[in-house]
């Protein structure tokens, strides 16, 4: 008896102690919540077991006041931190994901939306360890349906760049990471809270993922996944080279910053000029004559030599137009849209006083209904001219300052091209009494005024190294960006012209007093860690960040350094002044090597021939 006794103690121990593992190996465990903006859905991934499904019954709720939804999911747990998201635009205003309960275990997910959004709108599925919790809302299936190819602007409202807010567990730096504890202050706006969490800015997912790159004879093939948009490009010199960006795309680290060759002289290089863009940049003798070539489902493109590339390798099927249709935006913007039978490809070309559409799979169309239905649009000029053996090529006239962008159906059967015009004037006639002169008043000299800020000066030294101060060369190279300028038509005003001592405070001062149409601040840069190398470019607001684009392309391409890229940072002087403003670090002190370069005459002129030229190209796309 006594032996039964001690058998069915054993048995029950071992129950006991095996039993939280059988339950352990049937929890499903959520180890990441991701939110894609480009498809407005919520992926949940879980480390899923085979044969059971993480689906079972999950069950929408609906709730007033506010408006708000939530599910639960059984048998589950998360192994990440609790989310807590707050959205600043669209429909889902927060979302929060939590462990609801461990006894049964349960992971809930609630989502807060606008008053009018309609809750049956949300869908679930299942793809493989994910689980996609996507937002459809009926009004916005048209715009969803077409998608962004082409956009004159470098800098948009549609970026998917630090619109979200997330509470997550505050991270400790350590103490001896000096540097990391400067850029988190700069960087990341951050909001104490209670239980040791905090807010902060969240980078969201991007439209395309930019993974392959093949390149041929006079052309490269870039594939990837999402929805490819290009940004209009613009040429640079000494090499001749064009500049193609691509908004709201990451590229695959395998590719980025390799170059390919495309013939004996043309060369091509890939890489990530920021958090979410991409940057091609084609050398070329004729780098005027690469244009870009959409596929028919907007997931690949080609750059290719208009002049050297036989298009009819493109095309496998033929298209034919079949309807034409006038869109008025608003007062200063128009579209075109135009339908057709089967998916197209197309490519486009930005001139200064035209855009240039090619179909290359074109085979019907009617002039007469073009110039019927597009009378009295900026469309009705368009010159409309038979490319033998390929297609159509349709040339829209442009003034001045229009900006254009083009869209392509998710079906490859609709192309819009939208154009926004300049503003026009309005004359007021001013009839002076009979007796009355009236003498004109002055309306200035037209001209751009900047602001050169060299960095430190006098007392305030900078960073030192090698017995070489950064006052001094910030000095140099701001007075050469100041002649350039000034020679190109800019009034040029320095913060400083000599080795003096400005707060930053004046600095500020002397800028708003000027009134500038940009403020540019020259620095050098430093780090205790002496390998180090390489330049970047720093804004802090939105309205700045086209500047920091332009001038850190011109300046990074122009400059045989690494390119650390683009930061928004809380400098004092890019955030107290009121005009776009930009800090460039123009290199590292610390750094041996590039130190010896800093001080050198190339070096200096080719730096400040670059970010003077930065300036005029910024003002030519923008101002």
């Amino acid at each position: 008896m006594k032996k039964l006794f001690i058998f069915i103690a054993i048995f029950i121990s071992m129950l006991v102690s095996f039993a939280p593992k059988a339950f352990a190996e049937d929890l499903f465990k959520i180890t990441s919540a991701n939110f894609d903006t480009s498809n407005s859905m919520i992926v949940l991934t879980a480390q899923d077991t085979p044969g059971n499904g993480i689906m079972k019954s999950l069950k929408l709720v609906k709730m007033d006041n506010p408006t708000r939804a939530y599910f639960d999911i059984d048998d589950t747990i998360i192994t990440m931190p609790k989310q807590d998201w707050t959205f600043t635009s669209g429909p889902i205003k927060q979302v929060k994901i939590n462990q609801f309960s461990t006894t049964p275990n349960k992971v809930r997910v609630v989502m807060y939306f606008d008053n009018d959004f309609n809750i049956d709108n949300v869908k679930f599925f299942k793809v493989k360890n994910n689980i996609v919790i996507k937002f459809t809302q009926n009004n916005t299936c048209n715009e969803n349906y077409l998608q962004n190819t082409y956009r004159d602007e470098h800098s948009s409202s549609s970026d998917f760049y630090e619109y979200t807010t997330v509470m997550v567990p505050a991270e400790t730096t350590q103490q001896g990471d000096m540097v990391g504890q400067i850029q988190e202050a700069f960087n990341a706006t951050t909001e104490a809270i209670q239980n040791n969490i905090v807010k902060k800015e969240l980078k969201l997912n991007t439209k395309y993922y930019l993974n392959n790159a093949t390149p041929k004879e006079n052309q490269i093939l870039l594939n990837g996944f999402g929805a490819v948009a290009l940004e209009r490009p613009y040429i640079l010199s000494n090499p001749t080279r064009i500049v193609y960006d691509l908004p709201n795309t990451l590229t695959d680290s395998k590719i980025r910053n390799k170059e390919f060759k495309l013939n004996e002289t043309d060369t091509v290089k890939i890489g990530q000029f920021a958090v979410n863009k991409a940057r091609i940049v084609i050398t070329s003798e004729n780098a005027g004559d690469y244009i870009p070539v959409y596929s028919n489902d907007n997931q690949s493109l080609i750059l290719a030599n208009m002049n050297k590339v036989n298009y009819q390798t493109l095309i496998t099927t033929g298209s034919n137009v079949i309807g034409y249709s006038k869109e008025k935006n608003d007062e200063q913007t128009s579209s075109m849209v135009l339908f057709f039978d089967s998916p197209i490809v197309h490519a486009v070309d930005r001139a200064n006083s035209k855009f240039d559409l090619f179909i290359y799979n074109l085979s019907k169309y009617s002039e007469d209904r073009f110039k019927s239905t597009f009378a009295g649009t900026p469309f009705a000029k368009a010159q409309l001219t038979l490319l033998p053996k390929v297609g159509l090529k349709i040339s829209i006239p442009l003034e001045q300052d229009s900006v254009v962008n083009t869209y392509l159906g998710a079906d490859g059967r609709t192309l819009k091209v939208k154009i926004k015009e300049p503003k026009k004037k309005t004359v007021v006639a001013v009839i002076p009494p009979a007796a009355s002169v009236i003498t004109p008043k002055p309306t200035g000299s037209g001209k751009k005024k900047v602001v050169i800020d060299a960095g430190h000066g006098g007392s305030d030294s900078g960073a030192i190294g090698g017995g070489i101060y950064e006052k001094d060369i910030t000095l140099d190279v701001s007075e050469r960006v100041r002649d350039i300028l000034a020679k190109q038509g800019f009034i040029v005003q320095m913060t400083r012209a000599n080795d003096s001592y400005v707060s930053l405070q004046d600095r500020v001062a002397i800028s708003e007093k000027f009134n500038p149409d940009i403020f540019v601040s020259i620095h050098v840069n430093s780090s205790v860690r002496p390998e180090i190398k390489g330049v970047e470019t720093h804004y802090y607001h939105q309205e700045s960040m086209a500047l920091a684009q332009t001038v850190h392309s011109s300046f990074a391409s122009a400059v045989n350094s690494p390119n650390r890229g683009l930061f928004k940072s809380k400098f004092y002087v890019i955030n107290h002044t009121t005009a776009p403003s930009i800090l460039v670090e123009i290199g590292f002190i610390s750094n041996n090597a590039e130190r010896a370069e800093l001080v050198s005459e190339k070096r200096k002129q080719a730096t400040a021939k670059a970010i003077a030229d930065g300036v005029q190209e910024y003002f030519k796309q923008y101002r």
